[in-house]
């Protein structure tokens, strides 16, 4: 009722970026939470690559063979879905390389390699999306929207 014994995990961004709540995502099936809720972060417009990473110590569950998204399990059990673009998928794997395949991860592991031209090349977007699938693991959940930093890209508060 008061917060009490609840725990604060913080998530990081996956790469360097503007940091956006997963409602403003603009894609229905993300904005609509049914997925579930989480955050986003926008690559600037001039970068050429990202290496995206881990948002939280955990273990890796599953890593895409398409590399376009990967799942994973925090140390707190908090289920989170990576998705790297909108509609990234159709690529087939072209332009990504994974980096990491399973097993134990750190905040900031390196997953996957992107190569902005051929996303952007194929007129997709490469918005990478951070979504909680487990419903009912995050009781809250606190945005830090804006230019990544110092400060962690979200908190949530799980149940």
């Amino acid at each position: 009722m008061f917060g009490f014994g609840k725990k604060k995990i913080e998530f990081v961004a996956p790469f360097d970026g503007n940091v956006v709540p997963v409602s403003e995502v603009p894609d229905p099936m993300f904005a609509g939470k049914m997925l579930g809720d989480g955050y986003a972060v926008i690559p600037s417009d001039d970068a050429e690559k990202l290496t995206v990473v881990a948002p939280a110590e955990g273990t890796l569950v599953k890593v895409f063979k398409t590399g376009h998204a990967f799942s994973m399990k925090t140390t707190a059990g908090v289920e989170v879905l990576v998705h790297i673009g909108l509609e990234t998928v159709e690529l087939k794997g072209e332009g990504f390389t994974v980096l990491h395949e399973s097993g134990s991860v750190t905040a900031g592991t390196p997953i996957v390699e992107v190569d902005l031209s051929v996303v952007r090349g194929a007129g997709l977007n490469p918005i990478t999306i951070v979504v909680f699938t487990k419903k009912g693991q995050v009781a809250e959940l606190a945005v830090n929207a804006g230019a990544t930093g110092a400060q962690p890209a979200a908190i949530a508060t799980i149940a």
